[in-house]
């Protein structure tokens, strides 16, 4: 079965909430609050998502976390990279050299394919898609909102 990881799966989240408010700083303890994520666990995923670039923080009192860039431009593919590393749906979609069966391997071709449609898909979704389709902000599948992704998604349907 094919699954992101909680942890990436809580980073979206989070940043999720900070793209709701993407210009004022937000706390910590105020994004577990609001996500129902503990804690330590928020901390850890700002700590990623800082050292990554997509997050900012100052210290201090008046300090927090916004996002490093506007929520248009950062895509669901660049937080799963941030926290997990290259979405690969195998490991010899990570790149040449890493099986032993490459050179006579009738599936690698196929599995690559599916690794690059896998990663168009995550790179077609960003913050502000995932905002614009929270309850919070109308109902919205996050895929009609961008219109390469729903293209791709009508064109299986048909």
């Amino acid at each position: 079965m094919l699954r992101i990881s909680k942890l990436a799966d809580y980073g979206t989240m989070v940043m999720v909430k900070i793209a709701a408010a993407p210009f004022r700083l937000h706390t910590a303890a105020e994004v577990a609050e609001e996500s129902r994520i503990p804690l330590p666990t928020v901390a850890k995923l700002l700590k990623g998502l800082t050292r990554k670039g997509l997050v900012a923080s100052r210290r201090g009192a008046l300090g927090g976390y916004r996002l490093a860039r506007p929520p248009e431009e950062i895509t669901i593919a660049h937080v799963i990279t941030a926290l997990e590393g290259p979405v690969t749906v195998t490991a010899c979609s990570d790149g040449e050299g890493l099986c032993d069966h490459e050179a006579t391997c009738a599936t690698r071709a196929p599995w690559m394919r599916v690794n690059e449609i896998v990663q168009a898909a995550l790179e077609g979704v960003t913050l502000a898609d995932m905002v614009a389709a929270s309850p919070l902000h109308g109902s919205t599948h996050p895929l009609e909102l961008h219109p390469v992704a729903a293209s791709r998604t009508q064109r299986r349907q048909r």
